[in-house]
């Protein structure tokens, strides 16, 4: 692999396919929801509580940001062993040649005849 001034670059050689849950997921998604979703809740319920100096403000914010990593993380862990789950399921039928198609459901008379009326109402 080559740079645009014609140096060698390494391939890369990291790289991973877990089975189960794939804690580096949970763990990113852990951080960046706790982010965006955490500081707006510490700044929302603070205002319901007398902080008067900087180290009761920093007590708040990290007790209330603790319960909210938590909470986030016992989240995201159950989102991916879900998926985790799902996606093996997919593997496997696949591998067994058992495709999750349907197929299409045979109309009886009446339901036909519904049908059809409903279609000439329409036209």
């Amino acid at each position: 692999m080559l740079t645009d001034k014609g140096q060698r670059v390494p391939e890369p050689v990291e790289t991973t396919d877990p089975e189960g849950v794939d804690y580096g997921r949970v763990m990113q998604l852990t951080f960046i929801i706790t982010i965006v979703v955490g500081a707006p809740v510490v700044a929302v319920l603070s205002v319901f509580v007398t902080l008067p100096t900087w180290s009761d403000r920093a007590v708040f914010a990290v007790q209330v940001g603790a319960l909210v990593w938590f909470v986030t993380s016992i989240i995201a862990f159950l989102y991916e062993r879900r998926r985790a789950r799902e996606t093996a399921d997919d593997d496997e039928n696949t591998a067994t040649g058992e495709e999750a198609e349907t197929e299409p459901e045979e109309q009886t008379e009446d339901e036909t005849a519904e049908t059809a009326a409903e279609r000439d109402g329409a036209e």
